[in-house]
Parts: C-alpha cells; sequence; structure tokens
C-alpha cells in the first residue's frame, strides 16, 4: 500500500518495500534468459542475461524484469564463458558495465567494420560507452566472467536496438534468428528446444550456483 507523506511525497509500505523494490540473488538467478539477443546462439557470444529493471535491450519479448517499477534507468546482469561474449554493435544510449567476476576484454570503433580500440577489465572496473559507439566485449580469462550494467532509459520495441554490424546480422540468420523492424526476436520453429539446450549449456558453467545442492556464499 502506498499513501501519501506530510510532505506530499508518496509512502511506500514495507509489503510494497518487499514485493515491488527488493530482488533476492537466488529467485534472479533463475529469471536467466539464454538466447535474448539474436547473437546469442552464435559461437563465441552465448551467455546468459538478465533483466533486473527494464527490458535492458532485449530482443526477446519474453523478458520479464525482476523490478519491474518504473525507474529512469535500467539494469541488467550477465554471465558468459572464457571467450564469449556480446557481439559488435551500438545504441542510441549510454551503457555502463561493471566487472563483477573475471577478466573480460571491451573492443570499439566508430563503424560497425572495424575495431578502433580496447581496454582489459578485471573486477571491479568499469566502462561507460556513448551512444552511437560500436561495441562488443568478452571474457578474456579462463574462468566464468559476470557483468552488471546500468543503461539509460528508453523505449522497447518501437525500432532497431540493438543495432547489430551486418556480419553478425548474417551470421545470426543464418542460425534461424533475426530481428524484425521493431527490434523484436524472430525465432526459428525449434527455438524452445534450442533455448533450453542453451540454458542447459549455460547453467553448467556453474555448478556452484545452479546445481540441485548449490547454495550462496555469505
Amino acid at each position: 500500500m502506498t499513501v501519501a507523506n506530510d510532505a506530499g511525497r508518496a509512502r511506500v509500505s514495507n509489503e510494497a518495500m518487499e514485493r515491488d523494490y527488493i530482488v533476492r540473488f537466488d529467485e534472479l538467478k533463475q529469471r536467466g534468459i539464454p538466447l535474448m539477443f539474436i547473437d546469442s546462439i552464435l559461437p563465441g557470444h552465448q551467455r546468459m542475461n538478465y533483466a533486473v529493471i527494464g527490458d535492458t535491450a532485449s530482443e526477446n519479448p519474453e523478458f520479464e524484469p525482476a523490478i519491474s517499477v518504473p525507474h529512469k534507468f535500467q539494469i541488467g546482469m550477465g554471465f558468459a564463458a572464457p571467450g564469449n561474449g556480446p557481439a559488435f554493435h551500438t545504441h542510441d544510449y549510454v551503457e555502463m558495465f561493471l566487472i563483477l567476476k573475471g577478466k573480460w576484454r571491451f573492443y570499439w570503433g566508430n563503424t560497425p567494420d572495424k575495431v578502433e580500440g580496447e581496454a582489459i577489465l578485471r573486477k571491479w572496473d568499469m566502462i561507460t560507452l556513448p551512444p552511437g559507439l560500436y561495441r562488443g566485449f568478452e571474457v578474456a580469462g579462463k574462468k566464468v566472467g559476470w557483468f552488471f550494467a546500468v543503461l539509460d532509459p528508453h523505449p522497447v520495441f518501437l525500432s532497431k536496438d540493438p543495432y547489430w554490424a551486418p556480419e553478425v546480422e548474417r551470421l545470426a540468420a543464418e542460425h534461424g534468428f533475426r530481428a524484425d523492424a521493431t527490434g523484436k526476436m524472430v525465432k526459428p520453429d525449434d527455438y524452445q528446444e534450442r533455448r533450453e539446450a542453451m540454458r542447459r549449456q549455460l547453467e553448467a558453467l556453474e555448478p556452484w550456483l545452479f546445481g540441485s545442492k548449490s547454495k550462496r556464499e555469505g
């Protein structure tokens, strides 16, 4: 229940805080989307993504943010195996990444066909990527890497987002995945089977987290 306080500001009840504003990691870990983007099917770009607040640029309409209350920012998380991460793409808005675990290589360029720079980031390092700059990143270490992302708010499924390098779109189409003019994923007929196979593959990377006897540290 939400009521107004003496200053005219909306007050939030304890029940609303628990229901609408808190997400426990034990719950969040079960909400991963193994094929959130059309590149997620490609070798070298396979990863588990989480929509924590907002759509976090998802092309897959299956996303359900863990916190659905509107915010003036969006938050996502994800993990990937060594050598994997998002393919070359860009957005019309800012993205920021904080490394939670592992060693990551971020690379960028002003056009979709040329990488012009790169940087290695490790745990607690941060990078912000301006609108229109093409970027990609991958786990550069020998162990699974995790990231935390903050994005500007933006409308979903009104136009293309992300904008992929043409080669990425071509390769995804060879695997049966593409996005329509609104940015929504067009799925192959065997999508359900491929999604579950990818989920099993990704969850197997972190048996301490997804195993039947898994438990949180700390």
